[in-house]
């Protein structure tokens, strides 16, 4: 049944418009999952990353970081709508300060740079057919943004979920966007390729890219990285972090014990015995952040090579088909990591970097931090640590789960968290104007729902 659910799958993304390159990568990884894989990387095959060189540690020439940056271009993620927030539009169009978006944000660091720097700095978002035109219509308020005639943003594929039973393309009439997904984040590589962005790039003169996630206002332009990485000849480089327990679930790299390479393991790709190993915070001490560094001249190479398939290790997700609908048809969506390309490289390498350079806002709890006065916003348009340690934000995810109740109960914006080691809130409490939180400041549910008034001190 396989081989027909291929034909099914292959006809179905041709009749959609998805680019021929894109199903040659899809059907590359078909036959893997009908081969039996699942992408898991065992503890016994792999040696921790220990020693990664420090970008504290390095000294790196003012001219030389200028002219690396010159010659970079800057590539953010933007393809997620924060579903798992309940939104149906791009996250990045989430508002974070004085009334500017993360996207608002990020065009202003890229502009920032640019101004500091004197270079072109070209700014090139991968969209989703679900972010796009949002996206484009707020980039569209931001003047002189474009660079030597460079599109703003190529699309991300979309392929197929497929019937766990046979391997079939699923099909559901009640919402037939829920059909399709998307290949992960590794389809970069090949949207790139695809889009015809990635000789458009080299052509205008670019060889290095810097590729980060929309939520991340961290991941800001930094000359020291790229003359670095520019300095190194590497092909590709991961930005890492030491990680502690609050990175538990994140993916690490590790060193692969048959040829010594770098690679990214991800929770999906961990077995379940093993996990304990994986949250090991001692075991595995660097996190990845999802920022890299690539050469671009070199991924064109190797992409061309391949035929477009990079061989990224397969991750297999099951799901349902209706994530909202536990009785719907279990799927598999087969998704690749664009973290995981470090392996691909011979000379791939790693850098750790500061915590402030991994600010990524996955839940509402990350979304009232980065909103509270605990950040101040820069000249540079970056979010830097106002106090020696973040605080810990534990708000009732029955609650406080979705945007929408979110702002909703916040509604003259974030407490103060600038005195908080830690901000709990259980029930359902709407929040006035003024209200302080201090020490291990925490809210009961006795009581809710209700309102902690203008002014009040939590905690202390």
């Amino acid at each position: 049944m396989s081989d027909e659910g291929l034909r099914q799958a292959q006809e179905k993304m041709t009749a959609a418009g998805v680019a021929p390159t894109a199903i040659d990568v899809f059907t590359h990884y078909y036959r893997e999952l009908e081969a039996g894989a699942t992408g898991l990387i065992r503890e016994d095959t792999i040696e921790p990353l220990l020693d990664p060189p420090q970008l504290a540690d390095l000294d790196v020439p003012a001219d030389a970081a200028r002219e690396a940056l010159s010659r970079t271009a800057v590539i953010k993620l933007n393809g997620g709508l924060g579903t798992s927030m309940g939104m149906d539009r791009a996250k990045s169009l989430l508002g974070v300060r004085d009334g500017r978006s993360f996207l608002d944000l990020i065009v202003e660091q890229v502009q920032q740079a640019r101004a500091a720097h004197g270079v072109r700095l070209p700014l090139v978002l991968m969209n989703s057919f679900r972010t796009r035109e949002d996206t484009l219509a707020a980039l569209a308020r931001h003047e002189g943004l474009e660079v030597d005639g460079l599109p703003l943003d190529f699309l991300q594929n979309q392929e197929p979920k497929l019937r766990v039973d046979d391997l079939t393309p699923v099909s559901w009439p009640a919402d037939p966007t829920l059909e399709w997904c998307p290949p992960g984040h590794g389809d970069l590589y090949t949207a790139l390729l695809a889009s015809g962005v990635l000789p458009q790039l080299l052509d205008a003169g670019f060889r290095y890219a810097s590729v980060s996630n929309s939520d991340n206002l961290g991941a800001a332009p930094d000359p020291r990285i790229a003359g670095w990485f520019a300095a190194s000849g590497a092909p590709y480089a991961a930005e890492v972090c030491r990680r502690t327990a609050a990175d538990r679930k994140g993916g690490h790299l590790a060193v692969r014990k048959t040829d010594g390479r770098l690679i990214l393991r991800d929770t999906a790709q961990t077995a379940d015995e093993e996990m304990d190993f994986f949250t090991d915070e001692h075991r595995h001490p660097y996190f990845h952040t999802n920022n890299l560094w690539f050469d671009l001249e070199q991924i064109a190479a190797a992409l061309g090579e391949r035929g477009a398939v990079l061989g990224l290790p397969l991750i297999r997700n099951t799901k349902t088909v209706d994530p909202t609908d536990a009785s719907s048809p279990a799927v598999f969506q087969i998704e690749t990591a664009m973290g995981a390309a470090i392996e691909v490289f011979e000379g791939a390498t790693a850098i750790a970097v500061g915590r402030e350079r991994f600010l990524p806002v996955k839940t509402t709890n990350d979304l009232l931090l980065v909103r509270s006065d605990a950040y101040d916003l820069g000249e540079d348009r970056t979010l830097r640590l106002a106090v020696e340690k973040a605080p810990l934000v534990d708000l009732d995810s029955k609650v406080y789960k979705t945007v929408g109740a979110f702002e909703a109960r916040f509604p003259a914006g974030a407490p103060s968290l600038r005195e908080a080691s830690s901000f709990t809130v259980r029930g359902d409490w709407t929040f006035e104007d003024g209200v302080v939180a201090r020490g291990a400041a925490s809210v009961p549910a006795e009581g809710a729902p209700g309102t902690v008034a203008a002014g009040t001190v939590v905690g202390g």
